[in-house]
């Protein structure tokens, strides 16, 4: 075999090693892609979720703090009206007095027991719960249960962020081929998942806003 066929079989053999090694890491390329693609679709199944549930808890909010004005608003009524009642009440007392006539007086006794009596009803009234001691605690749960939706929001408010930024910087792994920027996404989607763990659980634990 002559040098000529020696520098042939070299240069093959040189040829072989180049294509099957740029064969190697385009298919390390194409693999790594692959895992930043399902990570980017992980992610954003995630971002989806929670703003689904941010929506849900924000509607919400917003229902029960209609609820709690209306219930208020039905308070303040309650209470012009014992007002009103104990007022009147107050006044024919005084005219009963006055009277000289018992039957003027006895009708009168039985009118202001009437107002007096209506007013305790205003005032605490279990069946239907329309009083105003009842009316006050209807009023304080449906806030409690707003400051709790909106709790959740925020909460998933912020997972959401946490959520698009990992998508952004998992799409830039993609184009730089920084796999730092992928882990950091994965590091951002834990966090997302923690405050949407915290939402779900413990919405007073962390106050951001």
């Amino acid at each position: 075999m002559g040098h000529g066929t020696h520098a042939v079989q070299h240069e093959v053999e040189h040829t072989i090693k180049h294509e099957d090694a740029h064969h190697g890491a385009k298919d390390l390329l194409e693999s790594r892609n692959k895992k930043i693609a399902l990570l980017i679709a992980v992610i954003a199944l995630f971002l989806a979720l929670s703003e689904t549930l941010g929506k849900s808890e924000q509607t919400s909010a917003l229902s029960h703090n209609i609820e709690a004005a209306n219930l208020w608003a039905f308070f303040q009524a309650k209470t012009i009206r014992i007002t009103t009642l104990r007022t009147a009440a107050d006044t024919r007392k005084i005219d009963a007095e006055a009277a000289a006539d018992a039957a003027v007086k006895a009708t009168m006794a039985k009118q202001i027991e009437g107002w007096l009596r209506t007013a305790a009803r205003y005032e605490d009234e279990a069946d239907p719960p329309e009083g105003r001691k009842q009316l006050a605690a209807r009023a304080k749960a449906a806030e409690a249960k707003r400051d709790t939706a909106l709790a959740r929001y925020h909460h998933y408010e912020v997972a959401s962020a946490a959520f698009q930024i990992g998508i952004v910087l998992a799409s830039a792994t993609v184009i730089t081929g920084m796999l730092a920027l992928a882990w950091l996404a994965g590091g951002l989607a834990l966090a997302g998942l923690g405050f949407m763990g915290i939402a779900l659980a413990a919405p007073h634990a962390v106050h951001l806003f």
